[in-house]
C-alpha cells in the first residue's frame, strides 16, 4: 500500500497553537488599560466621597454635643446669677459700698477679658481680622450657699463656670462669687474657645481655662424693663419680662457709675449666640459657606422690641462671614430668663 495515501493535511497554523489562543493586540490592551483606570477612578472618588461624608457626619455630631453642653453651663450660670444665701437675703450690707454694689450681670461688647482684673475691666478688640473680632464678654456674680444659715459650710451647689464648686460661703452682704465668660485663643493649641476665667475664693488667684473648643463667635444681648440706650433710668420697673434687648455698651450711661449699674440691675434676660466650628477639612469640598447671623437674621440690636430679630450690622460679629478654611460651622442660639431678683 501506498503510504502517502494515509497521510493528513497540516493545519494552516504549522507550529500547533489555535487561534483562539493568540495574544491581546496593542489596541485592546490600551483599551483594557483605560476602562480599568476608568474604574479605579470611580472607586477611589467613591471612597474619598464616603469618607469625606463620614468625617462631615462626625464633626457634625461634635459640635452639636459641644453647643448642647455650653448651652447648659450657660444656662445654669445665669440661673445662679443674683442668688443670695438664706443668711444674707434679707440682711442690711456690711463693708464695701452699700448704696451701689457690683451689679448681679454685666458685660462689654466686642471685648476679650482683662488678665489682671477679668469681672471689671475688658480690653476692646480691634481689626477685623483678629481672632475673635467682635466677640462679647459676659459677667455673672452670684453667692454661694451654705447647708443652713450660720453653718459656715458650703453646700457644694453652686459653680463657677469651670465646674467648680466653691467651699468658701460669704462673711457679708455683697461678698460674691463671679464668673466671666469670653473667646480667646486656648494656651494649649491657639484654637479660639469659649474661655472661663474664675478666682480662687481662698487664694484670690485669677485661672483662665477652655471650656469649649473651637467657639469662635460670642454674642450676648441684654433683655431689660424701661431702660433706654445710654440713659440712666428713672422710677421703679413695672414688668419682670424683657421689653427690649441691648448691647453692653448701650446700658453705660457716660459719667454715671450710679445710672450705669442701675440699668444693668434692670437685666432680666439674655440672648445669647455662638458659632462653633469643627476641624479644617470637615465641611463638604465644593459647596460655599453660607454668611451667618448667630442672633437671627434682619437683626435690631439698637432697642428693638424683645421679640425682633437681634442681628445689626453696627454690633460686630452679628453678621459672621467665615473664612475659607473649609471647617464645618454651627450657629446656636438661646435665650436664658433670670430666675433671681437682680435689684438691690
Amino acid at each position: 500500500m501506498n503510504s502517502a495515501s494515509n497521510s493528513f493535511p497540516l493545519p494552516a497554523n504549522s507550529h500547533g497553537r489555535s487561534h483562539s489562543q493568540a495574544g491581546l493586540t496593542l489596541v485592546e490592551l490600551l483599551v483594557a488599560l483605560v476602562i480599568s483606570t476608568v474604574i479605579a477612578v470611580a472607586a477611589v472618588s467613591a471612597l474619598v466621597a464616603s469618607r469625606q461624608g463620614f468625617s462631615t457626619v462626625d464633626a457634625a455630631a461634635q459640635l452639636r454635643e459641644n453647643a448642647r453642653f455650653a448651652t447648659e453651663l450657660i444656662r445654669r450660670l445665669g440661673v445662679q446669677a443674683g442668688f443670695d444665701d438664706v443668711s444674707w437675703a434679707a440682711s442690711s450690707r456690711v463693708g464695701g459700698d452699700p448704696t451701689n454694689p457690683d451689679p448681679n450681670v454685666t458685660g462689654f461688647n466686642n471685648s476679650t477679658s482683662s488678665a489682671s482684673d477679668p469681672s471689671n475691666v475688658a480690653v476692646a478688640r480691634t481689626g477685623a481680622t483678629s481672632p475673635g473680632y467682635g466677640s462679647d464678654v459676659l459677667v455673672i456674680r452670684y453667692q454661694i450657699a451654705s447647708t443652713f444659715p450660720s453653718s459656715g459650710v458650703s453646700d457644694l451647689s453652686m459653680i463657677d463656670c469651670s465646674g467648680n464648686a466653691s467651699t468658701v460661703v460669704p462673711v457679708n452682704r455683697d461678698d460674691r462669687a463671679w464668673s466671666v465668660i469670653h473667646v480667646a485663643p486656648s494656651a494649649v493649641d491657639g484654637e479660639l474657645s469659649l474661655m472661663c476665667s474664675s478666682a480662687n475664693p481662698t487664694t484670690g488667684v485669677i485661672s483662665v481655662q477652655p471650656i469649649i473648643r473651637g467657639v469662635e463667635n460670642f454674642q450676648v444681648l441684654y433683655g431689660v424693663v424701661g431702660v433706654i440706650p445710654n440713659t440712666a433710668p428713672t422710677g421703679l420697673p413695672t414688668s419682670s419680662v424683657a421689653d427690649r434687648y441691648l448691647r453692653a455698651d448701650q446700658m453705660t450711661v457716660p459719667g454715671n457709675l450710679m445710672g450705669t449699674n442701675d440699668n444693668w440691675r434692670r437685666v432680666r434676660s439674655l440672648r445669647i449666640g455662638m458659632i462653633l466650628r469643627g476641624p479644617v477639612g470637615s465641611f463638604p469640598e465644593g459647596q460655599t459657606q453660607p454668611t451667618l447671623y448667630p442672633l437671627g437674621q434682619a437683626a435690631d440690636s439698637s432697642g428693638g422690641t424683645a421679640g425682633s430679630a437681634l442681628s445689626s450690622a453696627t454690633d460686630p460679629g452679628t453678621i459672621f462671614t467665615p473664612a475659607v478654611d473649609r471647617r464645618l460651622r454651627q450657629v446656636v442660639t438661646f435665650t436664658i430668663h433670670l430666675r433671681n431678683e437682680q435689684g438691690l
